[in-house]
């Protein structure tokens, strides 16, 4: 309610004597009493009012426990639509969400509920990240009119856009897939979730589909393997035990129409276990695995360990066997680039591709040893390096160090303050600023430019295209906000960033220039607290629970002028970190080559 982190709420328990005590709960986890929290946040002015949702929410959480909540939560959502009778949402639940839904829509209040219960499961729900989720769908595919996600979750995958005309869904928990349909109902897209469990009982038997994406559960032990020992799907091999991934993997290529395309979120271990290679090894041979794409560990949900993006494809009765697969390692500013990669390899996969760190086309035949790893990693290599340009950058490099110093800010330290806050939304609702968000997207390389989020957070001119739903232009003096895992990025706009459409998943502030400073706006967004699933990975902004103090315009400009060096410290720093490391590369391979030498010692 006040938008604030367990730390600061255990400070004021701390510092305040009047905090409520704990009504229940344990000692590392105490619950308080709605009313008397309501009260004391009031009564110290930490909040001006009690924002309406808050108020659904906490209403919401205190009619089930933990087990049932998705339960009660589906219902609300399915209420939101027009369907059905209350029976689990408590009847003041029930008249608050009405009342929200008339002010913000039944559509937002829909899309709160959802993202509130994703936060609060986040320990046992694995989704898929934002950005992650729109490459799978990407690599997919323009021309996929039906997709099915056989372990849905939440409907991520489903939701996250595309061309399809029709998609398919199954989870085995109910709540999770009544939540998925309401996700595709907010999304617009037609289809339906069923519940069950796709490896044990398929919801949709006899349908195929153009494309399958999926983020199956890794690392299953008790996903069927004794009672699904003689299923025909398992036409490249048995899966073991140890290897539910193998099992999805082949559920994926049985739901496929002939040449139709998988998506597969992996495991690392997946492509190189010991116990997986045989099926690994036919995969190949019959042409079933076309690509490999390596993401960094930051991406996993939850885990922090590396994974990997699998495309596959049901071969067709009269193709000829394809003679490579495509090995890629993507950073998410490399997705638009390595999506296209991958089409252009779809179309003909016969091409050899060779660019340095990036992607490679490796012959099967390198493939299908002893080991069948099939890990990218090995086969992409490091970008190529000369240390011809040694000079060049070293010059670069030391120019860059003595311009760092001019920039970094004079502050002075002193007694902390107590400033007084105000929330975005109130801001907002004065006229202070407007709160812009995109909607969806189809980056498709052409079109007009737009700002993604790993600009935001690497200060990158914008290089992608597209032809958006909802146009967003970006002006000079605007605020961008992302976020990324635990953090929060900020962008100021300058003159040259004026024309550029709002990306996907991006929050655009435009500050009143007689009421806020962008600078300081910007600057002071950077601490917001993220609401962030630990096991998940999700993480969300939510931009009108966020507070800035709350001061006169010239005391803004000043932590502007601040905020504004800050940036620009961070942009030098950036380029001097790359300049650094190329000319580290450039001195390590001149020397091992000869081309470079230790300077003369001095007798």
């Amino acid at each position: 309610m006040a938008g604030v982190g367990r730390a600061a709420v255990s400070n004021w328990r701390r510092r305040y004597e009047d905090f409520p005590q704990p009504v229940g709960g344990t000692a590392t986890s105490p619950t308080f009493s709605l009313k008397a929290v309501e009260a004391w946040l009031l009564g110290q002015g930490k909040v001006e009012e009690l924002p309406l949702r808050e108020r659904v929410w906490q209403q919401i959480r205190m009619a089930a426990d933990d087990l049932r909540l998705g339960d009660v939560v589906a219902e609300a959502t399915e209420l939101l639509r027009g369907q059905g009778r209350p029976h689990l949402v408590p009847r003041p639940a029930w008249k608050l969400m009405r009342e929200y839904a008339g002010e913000q829509g039944a559509q937002e209040a829909v899309r709160f509920l959802l993202d509130r219960f994703a936060d609060v499961q986040s320990r046992r729900l694995a989704e898929t990240p934002a950005e992650v989720a729109a490459f799978m769908v990407k690599l997919a595919g323009p021309e996929a009119r039906t997709v099915l996600d056989p372990a849905c979750g939440l409907g991520t995958l489903l939701a996250t856009g595309g061309a399809a005309e029709h998609v398919y869904g199954q989870e085995s928990e109910e709540a999770l897939a009544r939540l998925a349909q309401a996700r595709l109902s907010l999304a617009g897209a037609k289809g339906s979730v069923r519940t069950g469990d796709s490896l044990r009982e398929d919801a949709w038997p006899g349908v195929t589909v153009d494309a399958v994406v999926c983020h199956p559960p890794f690392n299953e032990r008790n996903w069927g393997y004794e009672e699904l020992a003689g299923d025909p799907r398992w036409e490249y091999g048995l899966p073991p035990k140890s290897e539910s991934e193998l099992a999805w993997v082949q559920h994926a290529l049985s739901k496929l129409k002939p040449g139709g395309v998988a998506v597969m979120l992996m495991p690392e271990v997946a492509a190189n276990r010991r116990s997986g290679r045989r099926i690994r090894s036919n995969l190949l041979r019959r042409g079933a695995v076309q690509a490999v794409i390596g993401l960094p560990p930051k991406l996993a949900p939850g885990t922090g360990l590396p994974v990997h993006v699998w495309v596959l494809r049901r071969p067709a009765r009269d193709d000829r066997t394809p003679s490579r697969v495509l090995m890629c390692v993507a950073e998410p500013a490399g997705f638009d680039a390595i999506a296209e990669r991958w089409q252009a390899f779809h179309r003909d996969p016969d091409q050899v591709v060779d660019v340095p760190g990036e992607s490679r086309t490796v012959p099967i035949i390198e493939l299908v040893d002893e080991d069948v790893d099939i890990s990218p990693a090995p086969h992409v290599g490091g970008a190529e390096r000369t240390a011809g340009d040694y000079a060049e950058v070293r010059t670069t490099l030391l120019s860059g160090l003595e311009r760092l110093p001019a920039l970094v800010p004079d502050v002075l330290s002193g007694p902390a303050r107590d400033l007084p806050m105000a929330p975005l939304a109130e801001l907002e609702r004065t006229g202070a600023l407007s709160l812009h968000q995109s909607g969806r997207y189809d980056l498709d390389g052409s079109g007009e430019l737009v700002l993604e989020a790993a600009q935001v957070f690497g200060g990158e001119p914008a290089t992608s295209r597209t032809r958006p739903e909802d146009r967003i232009v970006i002006e000079p003096g605007d605020v961008v906000v992302a976020n990324r895992d635990r953090e929060v990025a900020t962008r100021v706009a300058e003159a040259g960033d004026a024309g550029l459409l709002l990306g996907p998943r991006l929050t655009l502030l435009r500050p009143a220039p007689d009421r806020l400073d962008p600078y300081f706006l910007a600057g002071f967004l950077r601490m917001v607290p993220v609401t962030t699933g630990t096991q998940s990975g999700i993480t969300r902004f939510d931009a009108r629970r966020a507070q800035v103090p709350r001061l006169p315009l010239d005391e803004q400009h000043r932590y502007g002028q601040v905020w504004r060096r800050l940036f620009a410290f961070e942009a030098g720093l950036r380029e001097v970190h790359e300049q650094g490391r190329r000319m580290a590369e450039s001195v390590t391979l001149g020397l091992t080559a000869g081309t470079l030498h230790p300077p003369t010692a001095e007798l």
